[in-house]
């Protein structure tokens, strides 16, 4: 009877030390060496795994970066002192650029900006966004406030205040989510200290822009015609600046006759 049992049982445990043999052959085998540098760069990375830096998630960043098809300074959430482990990593010499952060184009709070019906849809900007007139707000071109680009962050930068939606840049990390969920087109990813900035998207004419919000840029060119060192351009009815010509002068700020261009503090 006992030989009977013992028999199986010896069949399976040597079948199992064979497979095992075999696995363990296998692996070694037909092993992927993993470059150490993409080891140590995954475990300087925030883990986040947020997709601003325009790959899936940490670990195919990391991967992308040791293989020399990313650049070092992409991940927006480690920001300077991740970019400076990553390019010493790499055997590079860092060049530390300045902090970003996502901007909104808008300025149309509920007392500033008329609404043209009463929605009383999903709160989902896309959504709204299909309906007449591209949403309720009068301004075709201004911000919802129905959060899908608060829904997006993930780092709670974004809230919506007055109808409108607000980044705090102290959270931000330009991951990009925000302005990738804005279907219109609000959100800007801009240099942090340069925060003279123009809070309107408009392209209507100065006469519809007044008629629809009274913080809206008009296009008068007032703040061009002003500017010292050409960092200010009026383009389809709209201010432009150039964060790399502007000296901070205040001059726009200070003569916008719609208060349209403001400095963030």
């Amino acid at each position: 009877m006992m030989t009977a049992l013992l028999y199986p049982v010896l069949s399976v445990s040597a079948l199992a030390i064979l497979f095992g043999l075999m696995l363990g052959f296998a692996s070694q085998k037909f092993a992927v060496e993993v470059d150490p540098r993409e080891e140590r760069i995954a475990g300087a990375l925030p883990g986040a795994n947020c997709g601003g830096c325009g790959f899936l998630g940490c670990a195919a960043f990391a991967e992308a970066v040791a293989k020399k098809d990313a650049a070092y300074n992409g991940c927006s959430v480690g920001g300077s002192s991740v970019a400076t482990v990553i390019a010493e990593t790499m055997g590079i010499v860092p060049v530390i650029s300045e902090r970003k952060v996502a901007f909104i184009k808008c300025n149309g709070k509920d007392e500033s900006a008329k609404r043209s019906y009463i929605y009383d849809g999903s709160k989902n900007c896309v959504a709204a966004s299909q309906l007449a007139g591209g949403g309720n707000k009068s301004c075709s071109f201004g911000c919802l406030g129905l959060g899908s680009c608060k829904n997006a962050c993930m780092f709670g930068a974004v809230k919506i205040e007055d109808g409108i939606a607000e980044v705090d840049e102290q959270k931000c990390t330009a991951c990009g989510k925000c302005a990738a969920a804005c279907p219109k087109k609000l959100i800007e990813i801009v240099p942090e200290k340069s925060n003279v900035r123009v809070l309107c998207n408009s392209r209507d004419t100065g006469k519809a822009v007044r008629a629809n919000c009274s913080v809206g840029c008009i296009g008068c060119k007032i703040c061009q015609k002003l500017c010292k060192t050409e960092a200010i351009t009026v383009e389809g009815n709209i201010a432009h600046i150039d964060y790399e010509k502007c000296v901070l002068c205040m001059e726009c700020v200070n003569k916008c006759p719609s208060k349209a261009i403001k400095i963030l503090s």
